[in-house]
């Protein structure tokens, strides 16, 4: 069996190595090869594995399953119609059937995920993406793999040097039944050149670090460290082509909405915002009110018909009184905190995201936004949940529109 795409050197050891081990991780950078890698090690051991013992496909979700794993074992391209052909799965069912093998899919989002397992004994298990699984579930498929024989194959993106899988594996290979290979951008022969620079432009900082160089980084300091006020505040903005707005929801915390527009010079501009501090007011709003007063706050722009409105997934009860109240095109904004915070960065690097000077809100957060030391510690990436209001009305807007902008990185000066 062989991939129709080249192979490294290094691709093809670890897919001999990875037979001489229980537990096998591939980690590193993004579109390094070590994905292609661990898959082909994979078909290789579903041929080989036990007849007795259940043989499993592990990720954050279902969905993150079938894109990051059943997708690629079902394209040509990557492993050719033989192998396809022998890969069949119905969307959104936890079976599949690959090799003439039945394999199961099981998501693990939350510690109770590691209640799936139990009672079940498997001979092959395949974790996509392992950093972002809970340690639980972790713990519980290597009791479960209890047939002779039994292997674990994992991949994953780097994430904080303290991070569970780091600290008490990686580390402890030479005492552990564990092999691991560490794959950078150049392990995958089939980039191009071009290719591996637009990829770089996607990333910054920490998660440029992790992404591209592949490393184990902590995440420390100020989150957003590349931004400066005398190049990212305008005291104009331009002609606007299209417009969004984010709303940060809060009765007793602050409210916060962010109009960010894209303007005709290609580059994308928190034109405005809108606050009310209950606590510094002495008058809290209900929803009727806040809604009044967003749709008052746009109407002063003539100019302005946002294409959405992205609101704080945790705020149903304004968005219901936004679609009562007649605003268009409402949605839930993209929660997905690190990702968000990414995609900000990114846009703050490229220098392809300013920010008007009337934005009083998002120029006091912005350089007080500083990762929580204390969840580092624990090996997890997370904000310090203080005076990020508006930075949250803006990452909504942000990162729910990042497929309508993410070229503009590589055309920003």
């Amino acid at each position: 069996m062989a991939s129709p795409l080249p192979l490294s050197d290094k691709q093809l050891r670890s897919i001999r190595e990875s037979f001489s081990a229980r537990v096998s991780v591939w980690h590193g950078s993004v579109r390094s090869g070590k994905t292609i890698a661990s898959l082909l090690a994979f078909l290789l051991s579903v041929r080989r594995a036990p007849a007795t013992g259940l043989i499993l496909l592990c990720g954050r979700s279902l969905q993150t399953i079938e894109r990051n794993i059943i997708e690629p074992l079902q394209d040509p391209g990557l492993f050719g119609s033989d192998v396809t052909s022998e890969i069949r799965h119905t969307r959104g069912a936890t079976v599949a059937s690959i090799m003439g093998r039945t394999v199961h899919l099981i998501g693990a989002s939350d510690a109770r995920a590691e209640g799936r397992l139990r009672g079940a004994t498997a001979s092959l298990a395949y974790i996509d993406e392992t950093t972002l699984v809970p340690e639980p579930f972790f713990v519980q498929l290597l009791a479960r793999l209890s047939v002779p024989g039994a292997r674990l194959l994992c991949t994953t993106n780097p994430d904080s040097p303290a991070h569970w899988l780091k600290a008490q594996y990686l580390d402890r290979a030479d005492e552990l039944d564990l092999a691991q290979w560490h794959f950078k951008l150049a392990d995958n022969p089939s980039l191009s050149e071009a290719y591996v620079a637009a990829l770089s432009a996607e990333y910054t900082g920490l998660w440029r670090r992790r992404m591209i160089a592949g490393e184990w980084v902590v995440a420390e300091g100020s989150i957003y460290s590349m931004w400066d006020e005398q190049r990212h505040v305008v005291n104009d903005v331009p002609e606007l082509l299209r417009t969004w707005v984010g709303v940060d929801y809060g009765t007793v915390n602050p409210f916060a909405a962010v109009l960010l527009g894209l303007g005709v010079d290609g580059r994308l501009y928190a034109v405005s915002e809108w606050r009310h501090d209950s606590r510094a007011a002495h008058r809290q709003m209900t929803d009727a009110q806040y809604s009044r007063a967003v749709r008052e706050w746009l109407s002063e722009r003539n100019d302005v018909q946002p294409e959405w409105t992205f609101v704080d997934p945790s705020a149903a009860s304004f968005s219901t009184q936004l679609w009562a109240d007649g605003h268009p095109n409402i949605a839930r904004g993209d929660n997905s905190v690190l990702d968000g915070i990414r995609s900000v960065s990114n846009a703050l690097e490229a220098g392809a995201l300013l920010v008007h000077r009337s934005c009083a809100g998002l120029l006091q957060e912005f350089p007080s936004y500083v990762w929580d030391d204390a969840a580092a510690a624990r090996g997890e990436d997370r904000p310090v949940k203080i005076g990020d209001h508006s930075l949250d009305a803006l990452r909504y807007a942000v990162h729910s529109t990042a497929h309508e902008w993410r070229h503009l990185l590589t055309q920003a000066a």
